[in-house]
């Protein structure tokens, strides 16, 4: 009998990701099953139900009213479902099982590891699978369930999407330790007037950041490169082809060896806040209340003050 239960929340669970994912494709990989298991665990309902559920004359994925109803109550009951094995687990003290975690190169790569060494140390029986997206991707991935969590910079709330603060970077310039302005203990962003600039391409959220930069500043650069990614933009600027305004942490390594410099702006600090985001209305599993509490431990209050505010005037 418990068993007959348990799949039938599964096929509920089924039903929900492909209505919010729109994909039979995707709903099959987070539920680990064949895109004809979807197909016929969809056809299995409606026989049960007597009703269509899915409107097959558009090209479009789209419900029938009675398949917005069944919609409706299969999130009601994977939450409660979800809910009740969450707080089973809670009441045994056990935190296992695996978290999905979303991310862009510059974070992963450069922000995340002590976080992800120090949880991994206290919680061995959980396993954290990091993919590296674009921002955009990260977004869409948590939306539609795919990652469990996301870390994003300039985090932006949207409607679906729940953004915890992580922490801040302040941004720098950085050149080959040859140049003129690795020199200078500080610069004013006008000092960059006449230089080659080598940027991240317009979708970036660092870009969008940077070329506010500008505007404020009235100041019109010389771009001769644009990347996707912050590796890129250092090998750019160590072989001397430009240079560029990044994270400070993202560079750390390169200024202790020496194949780059990294100058402060003068006056007002110029930061990169950094978000957690999440599904809203999620239930949070014990690891990932764990996962969250060691992101959220940050020595830097102020940087969760600037997240928060950033994500306040950023809701779509």
């Amino acid at each position: 009998m418990l068993m007959l239960v348990f799949m039938q929340v599964e096929s509920f669970k089924v039903f929900r990701d492909l209505v919010e994912s729109r994909s039979f494709s995707k709903a099959a990989s987070l539920n680990f099953i064949t895109q004809s298991a979807v197909s016929q665990q969809v056809r299995a309902m409606e026989e049960r139900f007597r009703v269509p559920l899915i409107e097959r004359s558009n090209k479009r994925f789209g419900l029938t009213r009675e398949g917005q109803m069944l919609y409706e109550a299969s999130k009601q009951i994977v939450f409660q479902f979800d809910s009740l094995q969450h707080q089973l687990s809670e009441m045994r003290n056990v935190v296992s099982g695996t978290i999905r975690l979303s991310t862009v190169y510059s974070i992963g790569l450069h922000e995340l590891p002590p976080y992800l060494k120090k949880f991994l140390t206290e919680f061995p029986n959980v396993n954290v699978h990091v993919e590296y997206r674009r921002s955009n991707q990260v977004y869409d991935e948590v939306a539609e369930g795919t990652s469990d969590l996301g870390l994003v910079a300039f985090p932006v709330q949207k409607k679906t999407l729940k953004v915890e603060p992580f922490r801040k970077d302040r941004l720098v310039l950085i050149c080959v330790p040859s140049h003129e302005l690795a020199k200078e203990s500080e610069i004013t962003v006008e000092k960059l007037k006449k230089e080659k600039f080598i940027g991240f391409e317009p979708d970036i959220p660092t870009r969008k950041a940077v070329d506010k930069i500008f505007r404020e500043a009235g100041l019109e650069v010389n771009p001769v490169m644009e990347f996707d990614n912050i590796e890129t933009v250092k090998r750019a600027v160590e072989i001397g082809a430009g240079v560029s305004i990044v994270p400070s942490a993202t560079v750390e390594q390169e200024v202790q060896n020496g194949t780059l410099a990294s100058v402060e702006f003068r006056g007002h600090p110029y930061y990169r806040p950094l978000g957690i985001i999440y599904k809203t209305g999620r239930v949070l599993s014990p690891a990932m209340k764990r996962f969250l509490k060691t992101l959220k431990d940050s020595p830097d209050p102020a940087g969760m003050v600037a997240v928060a505010e950033a994500a306040e005037k950023n809701v779509v």
